[in-house]
């Protein structure tokens, strides 16, 4: 019979090494349990990236259960357990975090949360949002990483370049949302100064079928 939650728990607060904790997440996270939501989003705040990221690993396969708790820890003091909570709730993809989201991708001052935030804004699940807000939430998005495809860190424009094809995908009102968006990836396209930056504009065009256009 395998371990509680409860003394799952208990080994992480009792880890005496950075190695010995790292261990010890990760059989907290094993464990896909709700009960262990609150120790795994404690460890977001500790010094210890190697924990974080498996935090973050079970935050994310816990999934919704998840969300209510990260958002209050994004409001919290610690920067470090904030930019690991920013990380989960942008791979969770649910829709209550798309107002710290939208607000992180546009200004936070740390190059990979703004990139980790601006990447989620394109794997959002509209799906858990009402009907009748999905094109006014998706207009948000859109502006904010139009904006973000002109960061100064080319690690941010290369996450909006992503999130721009994914939100295309999934845009309530095609019509008069996708236009922009291929404007945009064009213009990376055709004149960003960083490769990789080109290259995932010119990936997202081809997904989107605008590949041919965007060369002529």
């Amino acid at each position: 019979m395998g371990a509680t939650v409860a003394e799952l728990v208990r080994a992480v607060e009792a880890a005496d090494s950075k190695g010995a904790m790292v261990v010890a997440v990760h059989h907290l996270a094993a464990a896909q349990d709700v009960a262990a939501i609150p120790t795994l989003i404690t460890v977001l705040g500790y010094n210890n990236p190697g924990a974080a990221v498996a935090a973050v690993d079970g935050l994310v396969a816990l999934g919704q259960d998840a969300v209510p708790a990260l958002l209050e820890q994004i409001d919290g003091y610690n920067y470090g357990a904030r930019a690991w909570a920013i990380r989960a709730v942008a791979l969770i993809g649910d829709p209550r975090a798309l107002p710290v989201l939208l607000e992180t991708a546009k200004g936070d001052f740390a190059l990979s949360v703004r990139r980790a935030a601006a990447r989620g804004l394109g794997t959002i699940d509209w799906a858990k949002l009402p009907t009748d807000q999905a094109p006014s939430s998706q207009q948000e998005v859109l502006d904010v990483l139009i904006g973000a495809a002109q960061d100064p860190e080319w690690v941010v424009r290369y996450a909006a370049m992503a999130a721009l094809e994914g939100l295309a995908k999934a845009l309530a009102e095609p019509e008069t949302q996708k236009p922009p968006i291929l404007v945009c990836l064009q213009q990376a396209f055709h004149h960003d100064e960083t490769p990789a930056v080109q290259a995932r504009a010119c990936k997202a065009l081809e997904a989107l079928g605008e590949l041919v256009d965007a060369m002529n």
